[in-house]
């Protein structure tokens, strides 16, 4: 729809032409607080129907007297010592036991409510007699002086919530111009068909106030000016509002964080709509709301997976270098690529088989062709003698062709169109698709038995491509369309990753979607993006944001997916080839893919620094394995944005260029032709990892130019790294145990004294 400048047609969408009968309810001043037997507050909150009535540009609403005001109970919970849960149930909650996107912590424990009238509203504190939050029902004070104006305010819903008993989240009431032309709500709801179809809320927004998030974002680093759409959908590249992942989580600047515990399609608009509040939108009949308070960054995302699952510890093999295309086509053809790589010196874990390795390219059956690959256990099998791990791509789908699809079909193992709707909603490069049902546990259950044999095979990883988008008349078994649409991604990755881990003993996978809680299976990539100086920027920010929702490791194809303007044949540039590299080393996975070969020796111009480049990521692997593990039991991800840890730093929620790798490495790649950039230092002491140079910050480094075979790179003063002392092909060569300490203090000369047998 075209934007309007108006609340209820932007935000409220009361300009569809299926609203035509919806009718807003707004919460009113609670009538009543009390503590329940199970802990919780209830708050009896009447919501006064209104009609929205457009005499006017603007819009207002007006109440509804030929309707009764209904109340409803809003639940309140303290989870634990630092997070508020708001709810009101409606027919679509589940128990927290049965809801996927939970993974509670047995350290998150429930703590007791009590509330004291105040006279002037009510307080709800814990049995520590910490505010946990405040009603009030008295309003400002008037001075008459001249008439009233001809509308009057309706009785408003104020209240704060205070998550860690500290930081202050005020629902925003009274965001208007006149009592009745408001700019969001704090609290109200959409009724269709006498049923509720949305829900809306709105907090409020400092004019100071940084946000960021909301899943893997292809936005600036402050989101604060934008609204958000989150429903899950192929991106078609790293570069537009449209996201692979949402993740309906974000972090404040102001000390808070809220995930909005649903799978519905969700609207935020962060200081956009209304420069005064981060409201949301939710397509659902069910609100449940986590307020999440603390000091830092991390803290945040830390209660952030203690309620929705920490990310596992990963193999080793995992942090080697990838290698891949679109596609390799057969068993001769990738034992030649391993061949080379070796001879060249190029070190290499992983080779990945993309859509080539079945019967018919694209068609994928879980098969492996017969004229292609004839012998794959014995490929396998071979390829790991030489240190080489086999992964392979897959669909959540069949095309027609497919041999299983018939089966899957007559089975309702994908879902049937439903009575009214219009079949083919999906699809692919082979045309129309049919998307396994994983609400369904017996398709479910044939599903994983294709994917058990591969294997049982000997490969070690699943790619499971795809899962943004779902057929939306489908008849699922479990779920409507609209609710699982986003979740189908978590689903799909779920299933595949538990039971790679329960035949190979190690869970990973190979995901380009996501939702809440899909950072339990890793690894997520960034998805299709440009083989372009702003395809890499793009990308950089989607993983940025993504560690900001709670992922602990990303990664990018290595440069780049497609080319341009040929999708599949315009050679990629050298130089991005070779900067693409140098930032992928710095993060938790580094795979080489796209649509034409990615192999180093295809681009001898810089084949040589990329090498010496690979080579360092192999020397990083024993610091990279100490933070995966500290990752995996706090919140920190691999690639950190900088307010992770200068979360006190304005400057810091502007930055999408930079990241620490880990607790130690500040890294600023090069996203541009002409090798030069701005370097930001926060405040500390800082080691250039090259020279040993040291310098203080804060301060900016402008301009610097950069020599092809470097990127800025800085130590934190007296930190401790552990690295691999000798040049190797793959981590079967490595034995951690010979790993050497670096300490960069001020006795560190540089890294050609590092003990790194690659840059020496």
């Amino acid at each position: 729809m075209k934007q309007k400048d108006n609340f209820f047609h932007d935000f409220l969408d009361f300009d569809s032409p299926e609203s035509t009968n919806d009718r807003l309810w707004i919460a009113q001043t609670p009538s009543a607080v009390t503590a329940d037997s199970s802990g919780a507050a209830v708050i009896e909150v009447p919501f006064c129907p209104v009609r929205v009535v457009f005499d006017g540009r603007q819009g207002r609403h007006v109440p509804d007297d030929t309707t009764s005001v209904v109340t409803r109970q809003l639940a309140v919970r303290a989870e634990g010592d630092s997070i508020v849960r708001v709810s009101m149930r409606g027919p679509s909650a589940v128990s927290d036991s049965d809801n996927p996107m939970l993974q509670k912590h047995e350290s998150l424990t429930e703590e007791p409510l009590q509330v004291t009238d105040t006279g002037h509203g009510w307080r709800i504190a814990d049995s520590h007699n910490r505010t946990r939050m405040e009603i009030e029902t008295v309003n400002p004070p008037q001075r008459p002086w001249t008439e009233p104006y001809r509308d009057k305010p309706l009785p408003a819903f104020c209240a704060t919530v205070y998550p860690d008993g500290a930081h202050a989240v005020p629902l925003k009431c009274r965001d208007c111009f006149g009592p009745l032309q408001s700019e969001s709500l704090a609290l109200g709801y959409v009724e269709r068909d006498n049923s509720i179809n949305r829900i809306c809320y709105s907090i409020d927004a400092r004019p100071d106030e940084k946000f960021a998030g909301t899943g893997e974002r292809f936005s600036r680093m402050d989101l604060a000016g934008g609204t958000y759409v989150l429903e899950n959908t192929d991106g078609f590249g790293v570069n537009s509002r449209r996201a692979y992942k949402n993740v309906p989580f974000y972090v404040s600047s102001k000390g808070y964080g809220l995930l909005i515990l649903s799978s519905a399609h969700i609207r935020l608009s962060l200081a956009d709509i209304s420069t005064r509040a981060a409201q949301g939108l939710i397509e659902d009949n069910n609100l449940d709301l986590f307020f999440i308070g603390g000091d830092t960054v991390e803290r945040i995302v830390y209660d952030y997976r203690r309620l929705t699952g920490f990310p596992p510890k990963l193999p080793l093999w995992s942090y080697g270098s990838w290698m891949s295309r679109m596609t390799y086509f057969s068993e001769k053809e990738t034992r030649d690529i391993v061949s080379r790589l070796r001879e060249e010196k190029f070190p290499c874990d992983v080779i990945h088989l993309d859509t080539g390795w079945f019967r018919k390219d694209w068609v994928c059956e879980w098969e492996f062709g017969e004229e292609r690959f004839p012998d794959p256990a014995r490929y396998i099998r071979d390829m790991k003698e030489q240190g080489i791990r086999i992964t392979l791509w897959q669909t959540p789908w069949m095309v027609e062709g497919c041999k299983w699809l018939q089966e899957a079909r007559d089975k309702n193992y994908v879902a049937p169109t439903m009575e009214g709707g219009i079949g083919g909603a999906l699809s692919d490069e082979s045309g129309n698709v049919d998307v396994i049902d994983f609400t369904n546990p017996d398709a479910e259950q044939w599903y994983l038995d294709k994917i058990e044999n591969l294997l049982r095979l000997g490969a070690v990883a699943i790619k499971t491509d795809f899962g943004e988008n779902i057929n939306m008349q489908g008849g699922y078994h479990s779920l409507p369309p609209r609710l699982l649409h986003n979740l189908f991604a978590l689903l799909y990755q779920k299933a595949v990753f538990n039971r790679t881990r329960e035949v190979t003993g190690q869970g990973i996978i190979w995901a380009r979607s996501g939702w809440t809680g899909a950072q339990r299976y890793p690894v997520h990539w960034g998805g299709d993006s440009a083989c372009t100086w702003d395809g890499l920027a793009g990308s950089i920010r989607g993983g940025l944001h993504l560690g900001l929702s709670g992922f602990a490791f990303w990664s990018h194809d290595v440069p780049g997916f497609h080319s341009i303007p040929e999708f599949m044949n315009t050679r990629v540039d050298p130089l991005l080839y070779l900067r693409w590299t140098q930032a992928a080393v710095f993060g938790s996975h580094i795979r080489y893919h796209g649509t034409s070969p990615r192999e180093p020796y295809e681009f001898p111009e810089v084949a040589d620094i990329v090498r010496m480049w690979l080579d360092l990521r192999y020397a990083l692997i024993p610091y990279l394995v100490d933070q995966s593990e500290k990752a995996a039991r706090t919140g920190f991800p691999i690639m950190r944005a900088l307010v992770f840890d200068f979360g006190d730093d304005p400057a810091c929620w502007h930055i999408d260029d930079q990241w620490m790798f880990g607790d130690t490495l500040l890294v600023a790649p090069v996203f541009t032709p002409d090798s030069r950039r701005n370097v930001y230092l926060p405040e500390g002491a800082w080691v250039d990892f090259w020279t040993g140079r040291a310098i203080e910050g804060p301060q900016w480094l402008k301009n610097t130019e950069v020599p092809l075979e470097r990127i800025p790179v800085f130590a934190r003063h007296g930190k401790k790294i552990r690295v691999y002392p000798d040049i190797v092909q793959c981590t079967d060569e490595m034995d951690l145990a010979k790993s050497v300490e670096i300490c960069f203090d001020d006795s560190y000369a540089g890294a050609g004294s590092a003990k790194i047998a690659s840059l020496a």
